[in-house]
């Protein structure tokens, strides 16, 4: 058996030297792993850079491909194309409404600034005369008895109508379009019965039921183009009317600048295609069932110089419905124009237009609103005038 071998024993003498080497690797590794905190943060700074910078790139790696950016552009193009006319339109009511502001003032300025905004469109025509009121009675060609017995009753004739305008300053005249055909039978009749009493209005316009709104344009601009009038009245010919009434009333308003006065209704508007006033664009005006915006009854009205200026500065884009007096009041919605009710513009026939003349409130107007005029005018038209009529000297006495 070996003797049992105790194990060696380092010398004292080298314990310093381990020490020493075992300090200087620990500080060789501490300089490769150890980062003092002011390189850590801006190590942190730039990796957050770093990835902002990827984000970036990626966004800029998704953009669309050259194809996708023409369909882009093309419809960007498309719309541009589609609200130019709108921009257009925007220019033209701008300016159309600059117009208006200029002839707003025409009382006060004699009538300057509206002159010069009417001179516009009259500039190759003779001077306007100026007068009191122009009144339009709406007329077709088979209405014939009808304006004859408006001329036997309330509308003066002959030398007296000449005289009523040049004194009074209200001039009087049937109003009229032409037929589809060219010197037709229908043209050629009128002619004739112009050259008899010398009483119309003609107008460029193809005569129909269904154009009572772009006669009643066509009238307000003629008339405005030829006479320089405070008012513009639209009567229709199966109505009666006491023109010193009409004249008495208009002129209680002539201060005014901007008028619309006749009998104010708001009626329902009518969907059903089986009814006389259908509406085919009714559903602008809201849910069926909806009324229209106040209006003057079509029968009779009568507006100021500013507004029948308008209408003829604004006839191409003045929007047409259905019904005459809708399409009237439609111009004047947006606008500040006071709207006069006047119930004596309305009057029943006999016995109500009588009842108030005895009274001594003369109606200005008298029809049926079940015929929308006077039922079987031709027939009843004298009736009316004899005992509801004011006397065929009170418009020569009205003072004006």
């Amino acid at each position: 058996m070996k003797p049992h071998r105790s194990p060696k024993k380092i010398s004292l003498n080298w314990i310093p030297f381990i020490c020493l080497s075992f300090f200087t690797l620990g500080i060789l590794f501490s300089n490769r792993l150890w980062v003092p905190p002011e390189s850590n943060g801006q190590l942190l700074s730039q990796r957050r850079r770093e990835q902002e910078l990827q984000i970036v790139s990626g966004d800029c790696d998704t953009k669309k491909t050259p194809g996708q950016d023409n369909d882009v552009m093309g419809e960007v193009l498309k719309t541009h194309e589609a609200i130019q006319p709108y921009r257009s339109l925007d220019k033209s009511v701008a300016m159309l409404e600059m117009q208006l502001a200029a002839s707003s003032n025409s009382q006060e300025m004699d009538n300057g600034e509206a002159s010069k905004v009417v001179s516009t469109l009259t500039r190759d025509r003779p001077p306007r005369k100026k007068v009191f009121m122009v009144i339009g009675i709406n007329t077709a060609f088979s209405s014939r008895r009808r304006r004859d017995s408006v001329r036997e009753t309330w509308m003066p004739q002959g030398e007296k109508l000449i005289q009523l305008e040049r004194e009074k300053g209200i001039v009087i005249r049937f109003m009229i379009g032409h037929s589809a055909t060219s010197n037709s039978i229908l043209d050629r009749a009128i002619d004739s019965e112009e050259a008899q009493h010398k009483d119309f209005f003609r107008l460029e316009h193809v005569e129909g039921y269904h154009e009572l709104s772009a006669k009643t344009k066509i009238f307000f601009s003629t008339a405005v183009a030829k006479w320089d009038a405070e008012f513009y009245v639209k009567v229709d010919d199966d109505v009666h009317v006491n023109l010193g009434m009409l004249a008495t009333t208009l002129g209680r308003h002539r201060s005014k600048p901007r008028v619309y006065i006749g009998c104010m209704k708001s009626g329902p508007v009518l969907s059903s295609k089986n009814v006389k006033y259908h509406e085919p664009e009714y559903w602008k005006f809201g849910e069926e069932g909806n009324k229209y915006f106040r209006h003057a009854t079509g029968q009779i009205y009568a507006i100021s110089k500013e507004l029948a200026t308008y209408i003829s500065i604004n006839q191409p884009i003045l929007h047409k419905y259905a019904n005459e007096d809708v399409s009237l009041g439609a111009w004047f919605i947006g606008l500040e124009v006071e709207h006069i009710d006047d119930r004596n513009m309305c009057c029943g026939t006999p016995p109500d237009c009588e009842w108030k003349a005895q009274a001594g409130n003369v109606c200005v107007a008298s029809f049926d609103w079940s015929c929308s005029g006077i039922c079987k005018s031709v027939e009843k038209l004298k009736t009316v005038h004899e005992r509801c009529g004011e006397g065929d000297d009170a418009v020569w006495n009205t003072s004006l």
